[in-house]
C-alpha cells in the first residue's frame, strides 16, 4: 500500500518525536507501554527518524508519561461508561486502542487537519473513536462535541507549544463545555523549559516551544475556579522506575528524594472540574 502523507509544518512534524519514542520503547526487552501500533507506523513510514536524536532515557520517559496518561483515562472511562474522551494534539497516538475504550464512550482524537489526514491512513478506525480536525487555539472547535456528558481530557507534550495564557484559555473553554470531568497533561517546570533550549535531545521541538512553564502544580487552579488538583504525579516516585535500566533507575531514585528535583523531570498533572 502506498501512503502519501501531507507535508507537515514544524509544529505538526513534532508528532514524530513522541511516536518514535513509543515505538522504540516497544522494541525494548521490557517495554513500559507496549505500543505495537506506534512501532508498526514507524516501520511503515519513510521518515528520517535519526534526526530526532532520541536518547535511550528519552524513549523511556516518553513511554512512562504516556502510560500514566493512559491510566488516568482508562480509570475515568471505567467509572463513567457514558463519558466523552478528548486526546488533544493526538498526533498519531493510538491511546484509545491501548486503553480499549468501551463502545459506550465517544472518544475524539483532536489535531490539525493535515495530522488528521495522516491518522486516517495510519491509525485503524475503531467504533465510537472520532478523528476531529481542529486548531485548538481557535474558538469553536468544541461545537461538534456533545456537552451533556462527563469528559476526560488528556494532552501529551502539548503544553510545551502554548504560552500559559493560551493554554489556560483552551482549558477554560473545555471546562465550560462539559458538566464535569478530569484533565491530565504532562507539566513543564521553568527549569525544564530552560533546559530544553540547550539539551540536544530537544532539538526537534526547541524552536517551537512557547510555554514559560510553571513550578507549582496548583497554578492552573487560578485559571478557573472549578479546576482542582487531584494529584501531581512525580514520575521519579512511580513504581515503574524499578523496571528502568540500572543507571537511570538509580538517578531517578536519587531525584525522588526531592520534590524540586523531581519536578525538573517527568511530571504528569491531574485535575478535576
Amino acid at each position: 500500500m502506498t501512503i502519501t502523507l501531507p507535508v507537515f509544518d514544524q509544529l505538526e512534524d513534532s508528532l514524530w518525536l513522541t511516536l518514535c519514542g513509543r515505538a522504540l520503547d516497544n522494541r525494548r526487552e521490557d517495554p513500559l507501554l507496549r505500543d505495537e501500533l506506534a512501532d508498526q507506523i514507524v516501520r511503515t513510514v519513510d521518515y528520517d527518524y535519526g534526526k530526532l536524536k532520541i536518547s535511550p532515557s528519552s524513549v523511556i520517559y516518553i513511554a512512562h508519561r504516556a502510560l500514566k496518561l493512559d491510566e488516568i483515562a482508562r480509570d475515568f472511562v471505567t467509572r463513567h461508561p457514558d463519558a466523552i474522551g478528548l486526546d488533544l494534539g493526538a498526533g498519531l497516538d493510538s491511546r484509545a486502542t491501548r486503553i480499549d475504550v468501551p463502545p459506550t464512550v465517544d472518544w475524539y482524537d483532536v489535531d490539525f487537519p493535515d495530522v488528521i489526514t495522516a491518522r486516517q491512513q495510519l491509525v485503524p478506525a475503531r467504533p465510537h473513536v472520532h478523528n476531529h480536525a481542529a486548531d485548538l487555539a481557535e474558538p469553536g472547535w468544541l461545537d461538534r462535541i456533545p456537552t451533556d456528558r462527563p469528559a476526560v481530557i488528556v494532552a501529551d507534550g502539548l503544553l510545551a507549544f502554548f504560552p500559559l495564557a493560551e493554554w489556560s484559555a483552551i482549558l477554560n473553554r473545555i471546562i465550560e463545555h462539559f458538566p464535569s470531568g478530569e484533565i491530565a497533561f504532562n507539566g513543564y517546570s521553568t527549569f525544564a523549559v530552560k533546559a530544553a533550549k540547550v539539551y540536544p535531545g530537544a532539538k526537534a521541538v526547541r524552536a517551537i516551544m512557547r510555554s514559560e512553564g510553571f513550578d507549582d502544580p496548583h497554578t492552573p487552579e487560578s485559571w478557573n475556579p472549578k479546576l482542582r488538583l487531584v494529584r501531581e504525579i512525580l514520575l521519579t516516585r512511580e513504581p515503574e522506575i524499578e523496571r528502568f535500566p540500572a543507571g537511570l533507575r538509580w538517578a531517578n531514585r536519587l531525584s525522588a528524594r526531592s520534590e524540586s528535583l523531581s519536578r525538573r523531570g517527568n511530571v504528569v498533572l491531574h485535575y478535576r472540574f
